[in-house]
């Protein structure tokens, strides 16, 4: 099956829609960085590097998934929450190109914050619209950490499939098994030059991390986020002002600070996928990120719903 993805970021969602057996047919974002990540990583991608209201999704007519993590600011607590008013609102342009190329299926994500009450009317209305167009819209708060990441990263995941579909759709269900602590996660990384208090710091480390802020372009360097992130990061023993070069060096004393791959752990990439840039804007790339075991999660039930109907047709 294919996808077409907006907002494609660093490639949480997309690496999730892969693994999920879905490929790219064109990813989409106006951030250099991120589409350098995304070149770099899987260099036969369509990485197209521009503003998604100049795209147009006309000649994907029939794919099998639009997906994509539009702006978060427009709903985020951390914000003013000025919805439709706020200038960085895709939700508009999505639904703009779900009407152009009529995808079977749509998968976007979005902040705890989009389910807040003063946005009750915004979601009925993106409710409506994706009905008037023939589908069945739902929407669900999925805690990053009921599917293996080690952090509290709650998100909203908005699903909507052509209703002659939808019926065979079910939401992922959490796994039994509990991730793994930060300091069990990220100890061969804080290790790796010889940190002699690693295995002590490992040991206090002892639950899963905070969300993860990325920030934004205009405002902050690579934090781990503000004052009361901060504080929670402190009790895993970690600093959370600035992000590191590079793991602590044998005599190191104090508490670390974490590097770009190890937040990258924290969310669920892979090992083997590169963040490119400098560290501000990789730290970035990394915290605005969905994380990729949930996109997984997500993608593969919409896969087996998409698969019935084919089951089905061939069926009959």
């Amino acid at each position: 099956m294919n996808s077409v993805e907006i907002c494609a970021g660093a490639g949480g969602l997309a690496l999730g829609l892969e693994r999920a057996g879905f490929a790219p047919l064109a990813l989409i974002d106006n951030d250099a960085p991120c589409c350098n990540t995304l070149r770099f990583n899987r260099p036969n991608w369509n990485v197209i590097e521009d503003d998604v209201r100049l795209f147009s999704a006309t000649r994907y007519e029939g794919v099998d998934v639009l997906a994509g993590g539009v702006p978060c600011p427009p709903f985020s607590k951390a914000g003013k929450q000025e919805g439709k008013n706020d200038e960085r609102d895709l939700f508009p342009e999505a639904i703009r190109l779900v009407d152009e190329c009529r995808p079977h299926a749509v998968l976007l994500e979005n902040v705890r914050g989009f389910l807040d009450p003063v946005f009750e009317d915004y979601r009925q209305n993106l409710k409506h619209e994706l009905e008037q167009m023939g589908y069945t819209v739902d929407w669900k708060l999925l805690n990053a950490s009921d599917f293996g990441v080690s952090q509290l990263r709650p998100r909203v995941a908005i699903v909507a499939i052509k209703r002659d579909q939808a019926e065979h759709f079910s939401w992922p269900q959490a796994y039994s098994r509990r991730p793994k602590t930060v300091g069990q996660l990220l100890l061969k990384q804080m290790s790796s030059r010889g940190w002699r208090g690693a295995g002590d710091w490992a040991e206090g480390a002892n639950d899963i991390a905070p969300t993860v802020v990325g920030g934004s372009k205009k405002h902050g360097g690579p934090d781990l986020g503000p004052t009361r992130a901060r504080q929670a990061w402190a009790r895993l023993g970690v600093n959370g002002i600035g992000i590191a070069n590079e793991p602590p060096d044998e005599d190191f004393e104090g508490m670390p600070k974490l590097t770009v791959p190890m937040v990258a752990k924290l969310q669920g990439f892979p090992d083997d996928w590169t963040f490119t840039g400098k560290k501000t804007p990789a730290y970035r790339q990394v915290g605005n990120a969905f994380p990729t075991p949930v996109a997984e999660a997500v993608a593969s039930s919409i896969r087996t719903c998409l698969s019935q109907k084919v089951l089905y047709s061939k069926a009959g």
